[in-house]
């Protein structure tokens, strides 16, 4: 997963493949103990939704302290990785990594972060990729997603409410603002987590933290590994 340039254009769109919310369900156990997520959703059938600061209506989460919030309102995953997971031996479809909306047209290395995208009447911007955690684990019933998921860069992007409003559940979002010299999503993910698993650049870190849209979750663990390296 080396370093990646977006295509430099104010016409990029991206089609929604679907749009999807849940609520917070036991989906394992983690040391006897039971685990709520709301990762599984389901399709939303209606053609529209409101879409709120920290949610899609019908949207929630279980955990607050490290799902949702104003930085993670809408989770957005590119349809063109699940062919690349059902050949990695993955049983998952579109909506199956717990997206909000699910985008053909778009991938990691064409978005960027700080982006500003017009979904209907809202406005959103990228603020951060996805990490993978244990309660992806339990609801794909792989331990192995989260490596492969590191080692891929398939990881998806979250995004901040900067307007709110109705937004449809098919048509396109577009790009309507582009930040000057911000990272890709990719290179994003890449300073945390490695390319392909291994450490990228320091200029890499250092590009990413110059990014004013970066979410602190992000930002935080990136200032602390500059620290120790210097």
């Amino acid at each position: 997963m080396p370093p990646s340039a977006a295509p430099p254009t104010a016409e990029l769109r991206a089609q929604i493949a679907g749009v999807f919310v849940g609520r917070p369900t036991v989906i394992g156990e983690v040391r006897g103990r039971p685990v709520e997520s709301a990762i599984g959703k389901h399709r939303v059938a209606a053609p529209t939704l409101a879409l709120a600061t920290t949610n899609l209506d019908g949207d929630r989460q279980a955990d607050l302290s490290v799902h949702g919030g104003p930085d993670k309102a809408v989770y957005a995953y590119p349809a063109a990785h699940y062919p690349a997971w059902r050949a990695d031996g993955f049983d998952v479809d579109v909506g199956g990594f717990g997206e909000n909306v699910t985008l053909a047209g778009v991938d990691e290395h064409a978005v960027l972060l700080g982006d500003v995208w017009r979904w209907g009447d809202g406005l959103l911007q990228v603020s951060q990729p996805r990490a993978p955690c244990y309660k992806l684990a339990l609801h794909a019933g792989r331990r192995d997603v989260g490596p492969r998921m590191i080692a891929t860069g398939r990881s998806g992007w979250y995004l901040r409410v900067l307007a709110e409003g109705t937004v449809p559940t098919s048509g396109e979002l577009v790009l309507v603002e582009r930040p000057a010299d911000a990272p890709t999503v990719a290179d994003t993910f890449a300073a945390v987590f490695g390319a392909g698993g291994h450490p990228v650049s320091p200029s890499v870190v250092d590009r990413v933290l110059a990014s004013p849209a970066l979410a602190e979750a992000w930002r935080a663990p990136l200032l602390a590994r500059r620290a120790r390296s210097a």
